[in-house]
């Protein structure tokens, strides 16, 4: 191999799986400019690719003639792979251009595209995550996340609930589904959801921003709008990357005479700063912070509607403050040595006057229900190739602390502390994974995580104190085989397992127990392919779920942590993306499942106690076009989502339905240069599908309550794109 001078100082993707020489060159060389030409039968040249040749320009080629997209890399399995290499349920969520600076866009949205990717419908920052049926609880109490939240390298979230970080100046979101334990150890039963952040670029000054207004049927006006500037601090070497966004989304709901009291605000913050040191090596330090408050919930007590009787302000704020330090080189040895820092504060205010009579407080007002979380994640890992074998080692620590209280007031400055919670929890472990081929096209890989956890909680409510100190050395594995049957073709089957700490519980006389800790094992298969322009993804999987921890709500109204007995979950998913003659494009997808608890406790066999929250099934289809309006790049599309019936809780007292219901939205955008316009609706047909059956646990077991779908909202944005 050679070339006109010396080589080209360009980076290239690392390479994975059985490729001829033709095929191992192209991929390295997409997208660089240069190509490689045979010049003998085992030599090749790399060369610039020659400009096209001159000619007039046509009067305006058609927007979207298919063309071949740049692979999707994956990096959530902590070693950079195609999506067509991963052999394990993956989905990989690109954030367009004319959506990156969009302040409204957050996980709630995201789920709408990903199958098997479930938000609880309580609001910005209230909700929280599941994945493929991993389903604990609706609400929101102290059992660890089953879904671990990460900004780039970094871990958000532990136990505190989905933050709903805007996916403004976003790369993409990858997010792994089944048990995790493997690579990310403890609260990963479900899966990852990982935000990779654009990262400052050195090479040249750019401003980008948008700015939106938007009305919602019989409610109020919102805005919303986000500013990015990328400066070079040392050109080529150094650069800051600046990201501000805020939204202001407008009330529906009617509560007395407290019209649209609903309103909610975002605001949020990242900083980013990034050094090229030269021989591969590269640090990046991120700042984030995001500020979500709403100042009123959003339930109402009949199906469908958009007002309530009058009741107290029920006030919500997530706030999240986040650092991060990443230091990695890349070459035939990967280093990643990463830390991050969280401070999250969770606050929840209920309307008291009605079910909290039995704590003892005259005239009971409200109830606080306020958490305080830190996280520090730390990790060092190394991947690399050793002959035939690739593998991947690293080193993590995780250390989480939660205070919590709750506070019930009472009229005349009068108050009863209810509860407080003090957790301190560790984790120290050892993971690796390593890959090695069998047979042409046929690669097996082991992994697995040897893990050390310390808990240390201590509790004390009206009638009773005390702690519990635990610990538990284990080790999670994961295999996986990978067959390529052809370039562009992948069947893989994997088996995967995670574990989640236990704490503390009350147990039947009100003392101070043990939680036990519970685990998930995951078998699965999928097959992924690309046909010329048609891109499949088919995956099955069965999981079994021991010792489930669960949220429970008790007769009081307040939520406690317990061990509800064994689960089951069978499923399938499926998703096509299809690119056809001028502009046409389709995106379709479908998920039918089953979650249900099996065993009780008592050890007693069920047959129909659906997990919570889990639809039985989703569609979901999108028809998108691009074509020229003049000077103007046009897209039109349509999209539809069905989501299925479902359940909120497995507790026969709160077996209540929920979901079966359409999501519907229209958008327009054209581009002219730098210039970016768009329409968007949602809701066309203002449908009022109850989305989630839950608001104030003190009020739940006298009142149905419902939280109906957002009523048609009209958008209207334009945007300034690099």
């Amino acid at each position: 191999m050679g070339t006109g001078g010396g080589l080209p100082d360009i980076r290239t993707r690392a390479l994975h799986g059985k490729l001829t020489v033709e095929e191992a060159l192209a991929r390295l060389l997409q997208g660089s400019g240069y190509t490689a030409r045979r010049v003998g039968p085992t030599a090749w040249r790399i060369e610039r690719q020659p400009p096209p040749p001159l000619q007039s320009p046509p009067a305006k080629p058609p927007v979207a003639q298919a063309v071949p997209e740049a692979e999707i890399i994956v990096q959530a399995t902590k070693r950079s792979l195609t999506v067509e290499d991963a052999p394990v349920a993956v989905s990989v969520v690109p954030v367009a251009p004319e959506e990156r600076y969009d302040a409204t866009r957050g996980s709630e949205r995201l789920a709408e595209q990903i199958e098997g990717l479930t938000v609880t419908g309580e609001g910005s920052g209230h909700g929280r995550m599941f994945l493929r049926g991993v389903a604990d609880s609706p609400f929101g109490g102290k059992s660890q996340s089953t879904v671990a939240v990460l900004l780039d390298d970094a871990r958000l979230t532990y136990v505190a609930p989905d933050p709903d970080i805007r996916l403004v100046d976003v790369e993409r979101v990858e997010v792994l589904k089944g048990p995790q334990g493997s690579l990310y150890g403890s609260g990963a039963l479900g899966g990852i959801y990982r935000i990779v952040t654009r990262r400052a670029d050195p090479s040249a000054f750019t401003v980008a921003g948008s700015a939106s207004g938007e009305i919602v049927a019989d409610g109020q006006v919102g805005a919303s709008g986000s500013l990015v500037v990328n400066m070079p601090l040392v050109p080529d070497v150094a650069a800051m990357r600046l990201v501000a966004y805020g939204e202001e989304t407008p009330g529906w709901l009617d509560t007395g005479e407290r019209e649209d009291s609903n309103v909610s605000r975002a605001l949020g913050a990242r900083g980013g700063l990034s050094i090229e040191a030269g021989d591969g090596w590269r640090a990046d330090a991120t700042g984030l912070g995001q500020w979500l408050h709403a100042r009123d919930s959003n339930y109402s007590y009949q199906l469908g509607s958009d007002s309530r009787p009058a009741q107290l302000p029920e006030p919500h704020s997530n706030d999240l403050v986040h650092g991060s330090l990443r230091v990695a080189r890349e070459g035939p040895t990967q280093i990643v040595l990463s830390t991050g820092y969280t401070v999250h504060d969770v606050d929840d205010r209920y309307d008291a006057t009605q079910g909290a009579q039995s704590f003892g407080l005259a005239d009971p007002q409200t109830l606080d229900d306020d958490s305080r979380f830190r996280l520090w994640d730390s990790e060092l890992r190394m991947a690399g190739h050793w002959g035939r074998l690739g593998w991947l080692g690293g080193l993590s620590h995780v250390a989480s602390w939660q205070d919590s209280s709750r506070v019930l007031e009472g009229a005349g400055a009068t108050s009863l502390t209810i509860e407080t919670v003090d957790r301190r929890a560790t984790e120290v472990a050892l993971f690796g994974e390593a890959t090695m081929p069998l047979a042409e096209r046929l690669d097996a890989t082991l992994g697995g995580r040897l893990f050390h956890t310390a808990l240390h909680e201590a509790r004390a409510d009206t009638a009773a104190n005390g702690s519990q100190e635990t610990t538990q050395t284990g080790l999670t594995p994961s295999a996986s085989l990978a067959w390529h049957p052809r370039l562009g073709e992948l069947l893989y089957l994997r088996y995967g397992s995670a574990s989640r700490q236990g704490g503390t519980t009350l147990d039947a006389a009100g003392q101070v127990a043990r939680l036990r800790e519970d685990d998930l094992t995951t078998l699965e298969g999928g097959w992924r392919e690309t046909i010329g322009p048609l891109a499949l993804d088919l995956g099955v999987y069965q999981s079994w779920w021991r010792d489930i921890q669960s949220d429970v709500l008790l007769a009081n109204g307040l939520v406690e942590a317990a061990n509800a007995g064994d689960g089951a979950i069978t499923g399938a998913e499926f998703s096509a993306k299809l690119r056809l003659g001028g502009g046409w494009a389709i995106d379709a997808g479908a998920v039918a499942q089953s979650a249900l608890l099996t065993r009780d406790a008592t050890g007693l066999k069920l047959h129909d106690r659906r997990l919570p929250v889990v639809p039985s099934w989703t569609l979901r289809g999108a028809l998108s076009r691009g074509f020229p309006i003049g000077a103007w790049d046009a897209t039109a599309s349509a999209t539809a989502r069905y989501v299925g019936p479902a359940r909120l809780s497995f507790d026969p007292a709160l077996d209540r339905p929920m979901g079966d219901y359409l999501e519907t939205a229209i958008a327009f955008r054209a581009r002219r240069n730098h210039w970016l316009l768009g329409v968007e609706g949602r809701n066309l047909f203002n449908a009022r599908g109850d989305t989630f059956a839950y608001g104030n646990p003190l009020r739940i077991f006298a009142n149905d309550q419902f939280v109906r779908q957002e009523p048609f909202t009209l958008r209207l944005s334009v945007a300034y794109v690099p």
